[in-house]
């Protein structure tokens, strides 16, 4: 009867989201903006929904591993990364999910219930979760009281508003506490980069307060004094000078750096368009990308041509063997050129190390075929009970395929992305019309 009520409930759930797609159009632009509201309630109790789902996940998986004997400092390992899957989101994402399901369900009813009734949305409620997980439980759950107790307080409070409020709440309650977080904080400072649109990245740093401010009054000081002087814009002097001052080059040509370049011998010699590839960064125009070699060339600077070889119908990559249990350096590089980023699906994370699908110490080779290019979090999580990675090699008609197993049993597919220069043939009328006879079967 419970796994009837349960398959009810998952098709009463399918059956709510085929019809949003089935509504019938607003009737004047009144009704328009009603709906529009409407749905914003509706995303925000869905979110809730999801946070109740979220704990009952882990606490039947803690249920299943107490009795299976798993020591406890293993159990809920690799569910953040479950959560990921489901939600179609990176590791790191999930991670964040998990967190906040367990705040809202443990300490924070108030914000819960203001999330299920669609009054706070998602992200305002993890702003609350974010600003208050450095207090004590006590102190949390007070901020949730004031903040969401009376809903109506929070009609027309911005984000940052609400952001700023619970910032000033939690001084309030623990000063201490306070300067404590701005003092951790200091230790997670970093630089990043993410690509752009137009060829462009972006070069981001986090830094403590002081620091942050001083390094960008230094700069837009030497452009206040450099403006007009040239061509340039003041915000265009403020990057150049940063370039030259972390570099110590005038020039971002002159820079000795390696940039992994992937490109159709079409696109090198001319004769192609189609897009290149730069590791890290993602797709760039195939003029970029010759211009890029065309520039360390005409430099003088060291350039590696490397051939790889493709498979013309699929586009896969040639493999390469070794029997090492470490991925040697040039296979690892083969890896990073076919995978471009980690291959678990919905990641978009760099690839940091890798692995064996099929782990080595249970007989996987280190080749191409098992090997796997993967963000540290995701391979963490697959070394844990109930994951399993299968991979099938790339062919003349497919590329290589990874396909995920979670705990539930769930299977995610994560297909190597086509290299550049290279499409995939159109399926004809008659193959598209058989497979949506099997896919029906």
């Amino acid at each position: 009867m419970i796994e009837s009520a349960n398959h009810a409930a998952a098709r009463a759930l399918q059956s709510f989201l085929s019809s949003l797609a089935d509504l019938p159009a607003a009737s004047d632009e009144a009704d328009a903006v009603n709906r529009i509201a409407l749905l914003e309630s509706i995303k925000a109790g869905c979110a809730a929904a999801q946070v109740v789902e979220t704990m009952r996940l882990e606490e039947l998986r803690l249920q299943a591993q107490t009795q299976a004997g798993v020591p406890t400092a293993r159990r809920g390992r690799g569910l953040a990364a479950e959560v990921a899957l489901a939600r179609r989101a990176s590791g790191s994402t999930g991670g964040r999910h998990l967190g906040f399901a367990r705040a809202l369900m443990r300490e924070m009813p108030y914000t819960r219930a203001a999330l299920a009734a669609g009054v706070l949305t998602e992200w305002r409620a993890t702003i609350l979760v974010r600003e208050t997980a450095h207090l004590t439980r006590t102190d949390r759950e007070e901020i949730d009281r004031r903040l969401c107790a009376d809903v109506s307080s929070l009609d027309g409070l911005g984000d940052r508003a609400l952001d700023a409020e619970a910032k000033r709440l939690a001084y309030e309650l623990d000063p201490q506490a306070v300067v404590d977080r701005h003092t951790l904080a200091t230790s997670d400072r970093r630089v990043s980069t993410r690509p752009a649109p137009d060829g462009m990245v972006r070069l981001s740093a986090l830094l403590p307060l002081t620091a942050g401010i001083s390094v960008y009054a230094t700069l837009k000081r030497h452009a206040d004094a450099t403006v007009g002087a040239d061509e340039r814009t003041h915000s265009q002097v403020m990057a150049d000078a940063l370039v030259e001052r972390v570099t110590g080059v005038s020039s971002v040509d002159q820079i000795p750096v390696a940039v992994n370049l992937v490109v159709s011998d079409e696109v090198l010699l001319g004769s192609g368009s189609a897009a290149a590839q730069v590791a890290g960064h993602g797709p760039i125009p195939a003029a970029i990308g010759r211009a890029i070699v065309q520039t360390a060339v005409d430099a003088n600077a060291r350039t590696t041509l490397r051939r790889i070889y493709t498979a013309p119908a699929s586009g896969a990559l040639v493999a390469m063997d070794s029997a090492a249990r470490l991925f040697p350096a040039g296979l690892a590089q083969f890896l990073d050129t076919r995978d471009q980023g980690c291959r678990i699906p919905y990641c978009d994370n760099p690839i940091g190390e890798h692995d064996h699908a099929q782990p080595h110490a249970d007989g996987g080779k280190t080749t191409a075929a098992n090997g796997l290019g993967m963000c540290r979090s995701h391979n963490r999580a697959k070394q844990n009970p109930g994951w399993y990675v299968a991979t099938r090699d790339g062919t003349r008609t497919a590329r290589h395929t990874a396909t995920v197993t979670t705990p539930t049993g769930h299977t995610h597919v994560s297909h190597a992305p086509p290299p550049p220069g290279h499409h995939d043939p159109e399926d004809s009328a008659v193959e598209r019309r058989v497979r949506e006879w099997l896919n029906a079967a």
